[in-house]
């Protein structure tokens, strides 16, 4: 089991908050990475946290880019229903995934998403 540092935990939260707000990600591409490396975790636990942690995060972004008049929630509303049916899913079933195959379907996701953005 890895020790806790109070610092690694503080700048990876820093960092999934930064790619967060600057590029409307989750931050989910840079915390399971960080956790794995800094966090006393089991494997089986670094996705779900991960989702714990980018929750608030994804709330306070929302909540700064309301503020500012940049959300379009005509455009984004009609995802909501799909995406939380989708998270249901996830929740139910991801445990039965081994975790091997998580981590190389983020990857993948993360690769498929900065081919398109450099790209395309």
């Amino acid at each position: 089991m890895k020790k806790k540092s109070w610092l690694g935990m503080a700048l990876s939260g820093l960092a999934a908050g930064a790619v967060a707000g600057l590029f409307g990600a989750g931050g989910g591409m840079v915390l399971v990475p960080l956790l794995t490396l800094l966090m006393p975790l089991e494997e089986t636990e670094v996705f779900p946290s991960s989702i714990t942690i980018i929750l608030p995060i994804c709330l306070v972004t929302l909540a700064v880019s309301a503020a500012v008049g940049t959300v379009p929630w005509q455009d984004a509303l009609p995802y909501l229903f799909g995406s939380a049916a989708g998270g249901w899913a996830a929740g139910m079933w991801g445990r039965k995934i081994p975790v091997k195959w998580l981590h190389r379907g983020l990857g993948i996701l993360i690769l498929w998403g900065g081919y398109r953005y450099l790209c395309c």
